[in-house]
């Protein structure tokens, strides 16, 4: 196999450089998803305790903010946005959560149009069987919720 070849140079050079620009945009798209949740949820934790100076001092409030089952955190989504709307800061923080758990979601899309990119069909299957599988999850635990 000779390597010295310029137009197989070139073509393993274009390749590559399609390989590093989708590593790029995924690695990316990780980073501020993660940092726009945390920055999300800061903000709204921030919200919270500046709404309700209670938490701070008083220790019941705040057994009722962090017991399980008893705070007035909202439930639903129609919950969560009117929430928001109401500028409570629990409402802003579940906003934070769910970017959280959509930004592995989104990669895994985004991965299936760079395989597409790469005309790598095998991996375009692949992971859209997993992308079916996350959003069956999701589905499914709703649910059994």
């Amino acid at each position: 196999m000779n390597t010295d070849d310029p137009n197989k140079s070139a073509a393993m050079s274009r390749t590559d450089e399609k390989a590093r620009a989708v590593e790029l945009l995924i690695s990316n798209l990780l980073r501020i998803g993660v940092v726009s949740s945390l920055a999300i949820v800061v903000i709204g934790t921030v919200m919270s305790f500046v709404r309700h100076p209670e938490y701070v001092t008083g220790e019941k409030a705040l057994e009722r903010l962090t017991t399980p089952g008893t705070a007035a955190v909202p439930h639903t989504i129609r919950d969560v946005l009117q929430g928001v709307r109401d500028g409570r800061g629990q409402s802003v923080v579940i906003i934070g959560l769910l970017l959280l758990i959509a930004t592995p979601v989104v990669r895994v899309a985004v991965s299936i149009f760079a395989f597409v990119y790469e005309k790598d069909r095998r991996y375009v299957v692949i992971t859209t069987i997993v992308l079916l599988l996350l959003l069956l999850s999701f589905v499914l635990g709703k649910a059994e919720g």
